[in-house]
This record gives structure tokens, sequence and C-alpha cells, in this order.
């Protein structure tokens, strides 16, 4: 029995060293934030929304580097519409819904 304990621990020492040799890993450093691709986030080309509670309903200014370009208004009773700046001068046009598939009603009024 003596003579198989050196030779385990001949071994057990001989696995072990390269272990405590073995370098320590590197340290890890968090990478840094990805930033948004060009174009796509300007913080100054956030709107800014204020929000107006009234007996006549709720409005919301939205504004972008302080110049109103939209209000949204919704009355106690109804639905919602919006009124847009489009040209940037001030006149502002209603609009009962922004969906992208707006389309303006077209009649035939003659056929040749």
């Amino acid at each position: 029995m003596m003579r198989g304990m050196p030779l385990l621990l001949l071994l057990v020492l001989s696995l072990a060293a390269p272990l405590a040799s073995a370098e320590a890993p590197p340290r890890l450093e968090p990478l840094p934030e990805i930033p948004p691709p060009p174009g796509m986030v300007d913080p100054d080309l956030e709107p800014q929304v204020t929000i107006m509670t009234r007996a006549e309903g709720k409005v919301e200014e939205y504004r972008v580097k302080g110049r109103l370009f939209m209000i949204k208004v919704t009355p106690p009773h109804g639905r919602p519409y919006f009124l847009l700046d489009q040209g940037g001068d001030g006149h502002f046009r209603r609009y009962d819904d922004l969906s992208p598939n707006f389309q303006v009603p077209l009649w035939v009024i003659k056929e040749f």
C-alpha cells in the first residue's frame, strides 16, 4: 500500500503543476456602447410634447427646436384630429387621420 502512495502523489502533483503555472485570464472590460447609425437618431429632432387638458378636450402640441409643427386635439366626445403645418409657414391644415393610406376621394364627373 505504501508503494502506490508515492506514485499517486507524483501523479496528482504532475497534473496540478500545469494548472498552477497557467497565466491568469486577462481582465475583461465591457464593450463601449454602440452609437446609433448616422442620421437615424438626433436628440435635437426629437419632438417635445406639451399636453394641456381643458374642458373642451385634450390638446397636445408637438415642437421640434421650438417650432410648433403639429397639434393633436382630442375632444371629450368624438374622434381626435390633427392640425399639421406642412409648409412651416404657420398655416395649419386639419387631418382627421394621419394614416399612410390616406387617399383623396375621386369621382367620375363625365366620361367620353
